[in-house]
């Protein structure tokens, strides 16, 4: 077995409001950066596992999100792999 480190990027998907990206969207233009021109709030989660290979460590973290860590329906999700050499 081998240790993975993966992170797991969590947004809403296009079309669905986001209420807490529009309020920072707000403040940023009043603080100036009037340019900012969308907001989309979303979750960072680290995960360190055991696994056979890569893959395996990949389709484990992906059903993770499918189960828990993200709402299919309103929330899609991106996963990075990367073997942890600690």
């Amino acid at each position: 077995m081998r240790i993975f480190r993966a992170q797991a990027y969590v947004t809403l998907k296009e079309g669905v409001l986001d209420p807490q990206g529009q309020t920072v969207q707000g403040a940023l233009r009043s603080l100036g950066y009037a340019e900012v021109d969308e907001v989309r709030i979303g979750k960072f989660i680290e995960i360190k596992l055991e696994a056979q290979d890569e893959t395996s460590a990949r389709r484990a973290v992906e059903e993770m999100c499918e189960r828990l860590l993200a709402n299919p329906v309103l929330e899609r999700y991106r996963v990075e792999i990367e073997e942890d050499g600690a």
